[in-house]
């Protein structure tokens, strides 16, 4: 296992290296219409959709410890975390349905961990679902946005 690892790394290392500094297309493989796509898709609609209504995007896809938090914005002096939720249809219910009670939870703590590691406890929180239905056929999604979409006892032990 070892020697594979050892193979791997200085075999395929420079290879790789030769191709991606040339920008060969053929080696970056991407599905057409696979949800991660729909979703990042979504996201950079719900960021360009939060600037024009004057909010400024302070993280996106902020990677914590417990998962990632969507977007970070600041509307007004609230710091206001945002789940974006993207589907193709109303099949499944509303975009925003899903977030239930135990992401709800999860949101808070990642909350948590980001004010805590930006030093940003002191600031008023609120948290946000951005909910887009962007059927195959429309060029652009309809936005369903949904302020103050829950609240935390976690968040709100810090203000007491």
């Amino acid at each position: 296992m070892k020697h594979l690892l050892y193979w791997s790394v200085q075999v395929l290392g420079p290879i790789w290296r030769f191709f991606r500094n040339r920008g060969f297309r053929a080696l970056r493989v991407r599905a057409a219409d696979v949800p991660d796509d729909l979703g990042r898709r979504g996201e950079r609609v719900a960021r360009r959709y939060l600037r024009r209504q004057g909010w400024r995007i302070i993280a996106a896809r902020s990677q914590e410890l417990l998962g990632e938090l969507d977007l970070v914005a600041v509307d007004q002096g609230t710091i206001v975390f945002v789940e974006v939720k993207t589907r193709r249809s109303f099949r499944a219910g509303l975009p925003a349905e899903a977030v239930d009670l135990r992401k709800q939870l999860r949101l808070a703590r990642l909350a948590l961990v980001y004010l805590k590691r930006h030093r940003l406890l002191g600031y008023p929180v609120r948290f946000d679902v951005l909910g887009l239905t962007w059927p195959r056929d429309s060029r652009w999604p309809q936005i369903a946005h949904f302020r103050n979409a829950f609240t935390s006892s976690l968040v709100q032990q810090l203000w007491g």
